[in-house]
């Protein structure tokens, strides 16, 4: 079994979304304060901060579609390389991902639009920390899998490959 061509094209995406919004947060903060005070961003700050709010909306899409897909399609089996110790560490930090690709979004909604300031602050403190953490276990099971284990998950995500 491989990932389907939706599955690795949103993969992607996501990753590439969730990058922006991590080290690129733009004028949301500021928008944010700006409305709380009954002042008016300038154009510019809109457009910073309706960039971030508008690829948060994506990856909440994103996901819920990859997650239709993960329950439709399937996954690859994890390689036989992986110890099943490892195997179990996987699927829950899949798991924590998967939970924190929703709930991240769904509380920087909670504060944006619903001027809820414990939503705004878990958003952007530690559901921003969680989120760097597992994107970097992420990468850096990626790098065991292809240099210690010498598995073809890389390629699994990548080209297609067949687990």
């Amino acid at each position: 079994m491989s990932y389907s061509v939706p599955q690795r094209v949103l993969h992607w995406l996501t990753v590439l979304l969730i990058f922006f919004n991590l080290l690129l947060p733009g004028q949301i903060e500021r928008v944010t304060d700006l409305l709380g005070g009954g002042k008016t961003p300038t154009p510019e700050e809109w457009t910073s901060a309706n960039l971030h709010i508008y690829s948060g909306f994506a990856i909440l899409a994103f996901t819920a579609l990859r997650l239709i897909l993960r329950f439709v399609l399937g996954v690859p089996a994890a390689p036989a390389a992986e110890p099943a110790l490892f195997q179990m560490i996987a699927k829950f930090a899949h798991g924590l991902l998967y939970a924190l690709l929703i709930a991240m979004p769904l509380a920087g909604i909670a504060k944006f639009y619903g001027h809820i300031g414990l939503a705004g602050f878990i958003h952007g403190g530690p559901m921003k920390l969680a989120m760097w953490v597992l994107v970097i276990g992420h990468i850096g099971a990626v790098f065991v899998h292809k240099f210690y284990w010498k598995t073809n998950l890389l390629d699994r995500m990548t080209k297609g490959v067949k687990a």
